[in-house]
């Protein structure tokens, strides 16, 4: 069994990547049985304090565990990912489990059909054990629904995991397994796992086909380690003519993750002038990855940010707009059902004229024309993930303001509206031992690029503290 240095202590199953699984179950050390009945002995630890997951299906995964089992018995194993406990968020359709959006407001009506992602999930082997939580149509970056319980933090179980993502993020850090699956069209992947201290990958527009498309909106890895972001990618990038703005099909090796940081030209960006202060704690941790690349030769400058107020309030009235729009179709009894602070934010939408949202729209296209001006220069970004190092399980937003709800984003929407890859990956601690996220950029469809930094990264950063464990 594997063994972790530098105690040489036994690993326990649920605690170990999705690469050394794979390697385990090759070489008969255990089974996916056996590593599943692990993962479900943890979650019931776990679980009762954290609120994490949606729809757990034991049953249906011992299956599945099963029949994984006897093909690497036979030496059959089905694909990457076979018998790898994964999780999948809440809005990633699974066949046959409702896709409630995090919302009291959603009709339960069981998906006829996987979604793209959780297609391939499958196709690959893994087993699926349970969905995950969110908040209300994932408008937030917070662990806060009104259908799922309030999801907590495993870190510090009275801070936010983050969202929209929330369940994953905190499946992630408190050891549900290796795989979780997450989206983000603003940060929603990459604001959990930099407060629940794990790797998520946004990755390009279309590099991860998924159904419904949206602009911005992409499915992304939520893992422990660069490599098993990686492998999930290596199952997940595979075409679906489901999603009409897909990639074509790239040969892209995902295994070639040997970057030299030497000589790349990295732009550092801190101050943005626009949405809330950056705390001392994370530009500290920021500066010190910027500098750990420049001591592996990178040349790192200070560069300015791409959003302006203008934008980030365009993007505001759009997404209002776009929710009323939603909401609107309710009837006034089921719409009520909604979050107060969800219902609050999207009926001033109704308020706006076609041109105010328009004007709003259009703010994608000065952003990502902003950031290709940028990248015209440099190779990659590093940035902080979120300005703040935590806030309070039972906040919507770290504001917590209706009226301001996107203040903390700044450093992640522009990516999603430019459509560049960004990967969020722990830098480092709070004096509490919290964990502080950074964010590593590259170029539009340069996704092989961005993990290869963040592998990079993974040799440079400070020491890695342990996961945390349940409340006794």
């Amino acid at each position: 069994m594997h063994k972790s240095a530098p105690e040489q202590a036994v690993t326990p199953l649920h605690d170990l990547s999705a690469v050394d699984l794979v390697a385990g179950f090759r070489a008969r050390q255990f089974s996916p049985s056996e590593v599943l009945e692990d993962v479900l002995a943890h979650v019931a630890t776990w679980e009762p304090h954290l609120k994490a997951l949606y729809a757990l299906d034991r049953d249906g995964a011992r299956a599945v565990a099963k029949a994984s089992t006897e093909r690497w018995q036979n030496g059959e194993p089905t694909g990457l990912l076979d018998g790898v406990p994964v999780t999948i968020k809440d809005n990633i359709a699974t066949r046959g489990v409702p896709v409630p959006l995090g919302a009291a407001s959603t009709p339960l009506v069981p998906a006829t059909a996987d979604a793209p992602p959780a297609a391939r999930l499958r196709e690959a082997g893994a087993v699926i054990f349970s969905k995950t939580t969110m908040p209300d149509y994932g408008m937030l970056s917070s662990g806060l629904s009104s259908f799922h319980p309030l999801t907590r933090n495993p870190w510090d179980l009275s801070k936010n995991p983050g969202g929209s993502s929330s369940g994953a993020g905190a499946a992630g850090a408190a050891g549900y397994g290796p795989l979780h699956l997450g989206t983000d069209i603003g940060g929603s992947v990459r604001l959990p796992a930099c407060w629940c201290g794990l790797v998520a990958l946004k990755p390009s527009l279309g590099r991860i086909p998924i159904d419904p498309p949206y602009v911005g909106r992409v499915a992304g890895p939520m893992t422990r380690t660069v490599d098993d972001a990686a492998l999930m990618m290596a199952v997940l990038s595979k075409p679906d003519r489901r999603d009409g703005m897909s990639l074509p099909p790239n040969d892209i090796n995902w295994k070639a993750l040997d970057k030299s940081p030497r000589k790349l030209r990295i732009g550092l960006m801190l101050d943005l002038g626009v949405g809330q202060a950056l705390e001392r704690d994370v530009r500290e941790v920021a500066v010190k990855a910027a500098k750990a690349f420049e001591a592996a030769g990178a040349v790192v400058t200070e560069v300015s940010g791409v959003l302006t107020r203008e934008m980030l309030d365009g993007l505001d009235n759009f997404w209002r707009a776009r929710m009323w729009d939603d909401l609107s179709k309710l009837t006034p009894a089921v719409r009520v059902k909604a979050l107060p602070y969800i219902h609050s934010w999207a009926e001033r939408g109704a308020k706006l004229s076609g041109v105010d949202v328009v004007r709003g729209f259009n703010a994608t296209m000065a952003i990502r024309a902003a950031a290709a001006k940028l990248f015209a220069d440099i190779d990659y970004v590093v940035s902080p993930v979120s300005p703040v190092v935590k806030f309070a399980a039972e906040l919507a937003a770290p504001i917590n303001d209706p009226d301001r709800p996107f203040e903390h984003i700044c450093y992640t929407v522009p990516w999603n509206m430019a459509e560049n890859p960004a990967i969020s990956i722990n830098g480092g601690y709070d004096k509490t031992g919290f964990p502080i996220g950074v964010q590593i950029v590259g170029r539009r469809f340069d996704d092989i690029g961005v993990l290869g930094m963040a592998k990079a990264f993974e040799g440079l950063r400070v020491p890695q503290k342990p996961w945390p464990k349940p409340p006794k």
